[in-house]
């Protein structure tokens, strides 16, 4: 199968490490937050709004203009880089940072580089100069006196203050102006201590996330990293990486080409991957300064439907250029676009136990979230020709609305025991057949695979703001089922160490059984007894989405096995 292919990458290349349980959340992001306070009103305005939300992201220029590599803040914008931190932190909210390889001559840590004999030279002896009309270049990531240095600098400068996550940006590295050329990167990154920038040039990435990775672990060795890298390299999954699609146009054509490049990437058997939700650059009919109400509005269902497909990938983060990206940016308290948004935001929040317990199988038996339909439907042809649909873990099938004013359409299901369910109404659809599905503003298609076993979680604003209890375990029937939740602290690195729990959870579906199997492994704060809903959706009695659903029984679980018959 194509899951024993992934696995026998990993077994080559590394195995996954185990994101925070707080970057399965909300990110937000925008080119770029100007001062400390413009980030602050942001989170504080998620709080007020009650939208759940985790990550707060600086984006680049938080250093003086002209101080490029010296990751040092601009004084006058972020008068107290460490209060401001902090203050982000008492609002829940983690802190991702923009960092890159990149000096401007001039700066004590150009200077340190430099004397190294760490930097790039033909940048600096051509007197290359970058988009902002400035002198720069890399260091040598594949030096490890200079990945050595390079986190020694960002840790006294940033980590030492409290920052959370790294924003690894142009980690090719982006060493010729644009449009860069392959050969202009074969000279201008040469030599590198490892050969020609010929032999090693595409590792460059995987070289300067493990130099954050080992760097972070020196000085927190239980902190888990976090690091978003515009490029990733073979084995860069062993590292903490989340690789993103880059800078994207804000057009339903960019975002229908994410699905593919999406699902590309993960079935490479690197299995985070993100986006731009809504795109990087706009176009200039939505960012004119009094856009018509026509492309106001389709500028609003762009990044509608965009996040409705971000908040079942990986990870989920907004990010864009020119005006702001935050969900109260689309329109008032009322407007669809705002609506759509939170609802789904809400939606991933609630399936935190589901999310959280793929990523913990990602990392223990060689995963992936986010599925080409052929992963699971090998055998079925028509899910070879699907470059638009995917399955997300074992039970959703996503399919994207990516054409304007578009209220249906059409979906592909597999053939598969059981058939399939949709997720908003709970009503039985058959598989192994194209039709016309429904798709209202705020609900793009979702079906559940018959078979599948859901957990949700409470509602929460914030990863860790309380216990994952009660959960609700929505049981689709038709097929056999199993599913693992898997749980650890969600913060350390006690599970490289045995610290985590799987709970086993299995459906006969010829005697209506659902056996809750006995608890392996234990870790510190664990609940020791929990809650289980468990909601049954059958052909007979669809049950759709629903935030407040009712439970056909209810049970306490204390480790040890249950079996509860459903009639």
């Amino acid at each position: 199968s194509l899951d024993h292919v992934v696995a026998g990458y990993r077994q080559l290349t590394g195995q996954a490490s185990l994101m925070p349980e707080w970057a399965f959340g909300l990110w937000q992001s925008r080119q770029r937050y100007e001062t400390d306070k413009q980030s602050l009103d942001v989170v504080k305005e998620f709080r007020q709004r009650a939208i759940p939300f985790d990550d707060i992201v600086q984006d680049w220029q938080y250093w003086p203009r002209d101080a490029w590599g010296s990751h040092e803040f601009d004084l006058k914008r972020f008068p107290d880089p460490a209060a401001w931190i902090k203050s982000l932190h008492d609002l829940h909210a983690h802190v991702m940072i923009s960092v890159w390889g990149k000096f401007y001559p001039g700066s004590t840590n150009f200077n340190a580089m430099q004397k190294a004999g760490f930097l790039y030279q033909p940048n600096i002896t051509e007197g290359m100069k970058d988009w902002i009309n400035y002198p720069y270049t890399f260091y040598d990531a594949f030096n490890p006196g200079a990945r050595q240095l390079y986190w020694s600098q960002i840790n006294t400068a940033l980590f030492s203050k409290g920052i959370d996550a790294w924003w690894e940006d142009a980690t090719e590295p982006d060493l010729t102006p644009s449009p860069p050329t392959l050969e202009g990167q074969r000279v201008h990154m040469n030599p590198t201590a490892m050969g020609t920038a010929s032999r090693v040039m595409n590792g460059y990435a995987l070289m300067n996330s493990m130099g954050m990775y080992e760097g972070q672990r020196s000085v927190a060795p239980n902190q888990r990293v976090f690091i978003l890298t515009r490029s990733g390299f073979a084995g860069i999954q062993r590292y903490g990486t989340a690789t993103w699609s880059g800078d994207t146009t804000g057009t339903w054509t960019a975002m229908k080409k994410q699905i593919a490049a999406g699902l590309g990437f993960c079935i490479s058997g690197t299995p985070y991957w993100t986006m731009d939700i809504g795109g990087y650059t706009m176009e200039s009919r939505f960012s004119a300064g009094n856009p018509t109400p026509e492309n106001a509005d389709e500028w609003r269902e762009l990044n509608a439907r965009w996040f409705e497909f971000g908040a079942f990938c990986p990870l989920t983060r907004l990010h864009g250029e020119l005006i702001p990206r935050e969900p109260w940016a689309f329109g008032g308290d009322s407007a669809p676009a705002y609506q759509a948004i939170v609802k789904f935001d809400k939606i991933r929040y609630r399936l935190l136990p589901y999310i959280y317990s793929l990523a913990g199988g990602i990392t223990q038996d060689a995963g992936t979230m986010m599925r080409p339909l052929v992963m699971d439907f090998q055998n079925d042809a028509g899910s070879r020709e699907v470059a638009d649909e995917y399955m997300f873990g074992p039970a959703f099938l996503v399919a994207p609305v990516t054409t304007y004013q578009a209220r249906s359409r059409s979906v592909y299901l597999p053939a598969t025991d059981g058939d399939w369910y949709d997720f908003w109404t709970g009503a039985s659809v058959a598989g192994g057949r194209t039709f016309d599905a429904a798709a209202p503003y705020d609900a793009m298609p979702l079906f559940i695979r018959a078979g599948s076993i859901i957990p949700n979680g409470p509602d929460i604003q914030y990863t860790g703001e309380k216990p994952a209890d009660p959960i609700t375990l929505f049981i689709y029937t038709g097929a056999n089922g199993a599913f693992t939740l898997y749980e650890d602290d969600g913060l350390t690195y006690n599970y490289e160490r045995g610290g985590f729990a799987r709970i086993p959870i299995n459906w006969d579906n010829a005697t209506q059984t659902l056996t809750i199997g006995k608890r392996e492994g234990k870790f510190p704060g664990m609940l020791a007894k929990r809650t289980f809903n468990i909601v049954l959706v059958t052909k007979n009695r669809p049950v759709g989405f629903s935030f407040t659903p009712t439970a056909d029984q209810t049970v306490t679980y204390s480790g040890t096995a249950l079996k509860i018959r459903l009639n």
